[in-house]
């Protein structure tokens, strides 16, 4: 018997850390990936989804980020983060946005989102002006007063990289970024020069 669809969102993906490139959480060349180059890992992640529904709900075109932290000797490594939600969404686009990158709506979320399957701490949900552009090789994200981040170009090795967070399925292009900020709260740090990350998102649940 086929199982009902309730949701499914699809577009573009860019993140950046303060790992080295390549990231060293990544598969490289379908080796998987360890450890974070400094240990603690604090970054940004972003969407922009090109296609999307949720119970009913259109969500195409919004746009989501994440700021986080991590560090690979507490134990379970839990994630600490913030979900930035674009304001321009209805009351009922931005809940049902949270109940996905949450992991409340289970699905692609729950093999995809370490946030989601493993002990997290969200710091905040807040409801933001997101200033993105996806452009190959040229992304950027702003969102005022908390994160700027701005990709340099491609980093300039040829191997193939992949992601847990778009899915190994999907090859994905390693950067470099220019500039790495985020200033809100609890987490706050600035780094240049360090890598980043892009390929497209497919999930459902």
């Amino acid at each position: 018997m086929a199982v009902a669809t309730k949701w499914r969102i699809r577009g573009s993906y860019f993140e950046s850390c303060n790992c080295d490139p390549i990231c060293p959480c990544r598969r490289i060349d379908e080796v998987a990936g360890g450890r974070s180059t400094h240990g603690v890992c604090t970054g940004v992640l972003s969407w922009l989804i090109d296609e999307g529904h949720a119970t009913g709900t259109d969500l195409a075109g919004l746009t989501v980020a994440l700021a986080i932290r991590y560090d690979d000797d507490e134990p379970g490594s839990p994630w600490s983060w913030i979900l930035y939600l674009d304001e321009g969404g209805s009351e009922r686009q931005l809940t049902a946005l949270e109940e996905i990158f949450t992991g409340r709506l289970g699905g692609d979320a729950q093999t995809h989102f370490p946030w989601a399957w493993k002990a997290s701490e969200l710091l905040a949900v807040r409801p933001v002006a997101i200033e993105l552009d996806h452009t190959q090789r040229r992304q950027w994200l702003r969102i005022r007063d908390h994160v700027t981040v701005q990709i340099r170009d491609r980093y300039a090795g040829h191997e193939t990289v992949t992601c847990v967070i778009p899915g190994h399925d999907r090859n994905g292009e390693e950067l470099v970024a220019d500039e790495l900020l985020v200033n809100d709260g609890p987490l706050a740090f600035f780094y240049t020069g360090t890598c980043g990350y892009a390929s497209d998102f497919d999930y459902s649940g």
